[in-house]
């Protein structure tokens, strides 16, 4: 198996890209630690790997809290003695508005998930990958990146364009210690994190602009399945990508390039 003895470590393994990436890694051979704030569905996932034959475990936790981010990433180590595989995937939509109706606390929200939450999974986990080198995966979006028409999407395109600059920095900072840093950029995927979303008069910030009746030309305009996410996940993951690092790589189905 590509991940055979290597450790993961998966935020917001919970549902969606991370409990898909989650399960798929662990039947590759990794074992796996999962958290998000919900130890309902992170218990669910370890089930779902335990069953299959593989090995994981849960720890509930707010990734924009140093206290929570570190104790799950020493409790990693503690268990398996080693980390190989971070996949920083949690975060929320949050509130989507006209730039005058944006609450400060509302966009500290957005950031302090997204964009701390990402820096303090890091930051708690370079030092244990450098011991052997490894592989880091961030979720970033299509927002923010490379479309910049979502009405009202301002605070959380800040934050998945932000990911994507601390991907480059670390990559490069990392690289002589044989730590790789990705970033994928999903476009619409048929997961949960919608329901993180309150929009409010977004259709005031909508630019003018009309977009085609398919939306996603690769896949007849349906949104795509976090299954595909995982298969890019693992191969970031695996030694298939091992001369990729500092790279964004958009999962879309091209939707980006009509929404530009």
């Amino acid at each position: 198996m590509q991940l055979e003895n290597r450790v993961a470590y998966i935020t917001g393994g919970g549902s969606g890209i991370g409990k898909a990436a989650a399960v798929l890694l662990a039947a590759e051979g990794a074992r796996v630690c999962v958290t998000s704030r919900d130890l309902g569905d992170l218990e669910e996932t370890v089930q779902e790997i335990e069953e299959g034959g593989g090995e994981a475990f849960a720890v509930a936790g707010d990734i924009a809290r140093v206290a929570d981010v570190e104790r799950a990433v020493r409790q990693v180590v503690e268990r398996w003695g080693r980390l190989d595989i971070v996949f920083a995937n949690a975060g929320i939509n949050g509130v989507w508005a006209p730039i005058e109706e944006i609450e400060p606390e509302e966009w500290d929200t957005t950031l302090n998930i997204n964009l701390r939450g990402t820096f303090l999974t890091l930051r708690a986990a370079m030092p244990h990958l450098k011991r052997q080198g490894g592989s880091i995966i961030i979720t970033s979006s299509i927002n923010g990146t490379r479309v910049f028409s979502s009405q009202g999407a301002t605070a959380y395109g800040c934050s998945k364009a932000a990911q994507v600059a601390l991907c480059k920095f670390v990559a490069l900072e990392s690289a002589r210690h044989g730590v790789r840093v990705n970033v994928i950029c999903p476009g619409a995927i048929a997961t949960d994190i919608d329901s993180s979303t309150e929009m409010r008069d977004a259709d005031e910030a909508a630019p003018p602009l009309a977009f085609p009746e398919n939306p996603i030309p690769l896949s007849g305009g349906k949104p795509g399945d976090p299954h595909q996410v995982a298969r890019l996940v693992l191969f970031l993951a695996s030694d298939a990508s091992s001369h990729i690092t500092g790279t964004e790589i958009w999962i879309d189905g091209a939707q980006s390039l009509l929404r530009g």
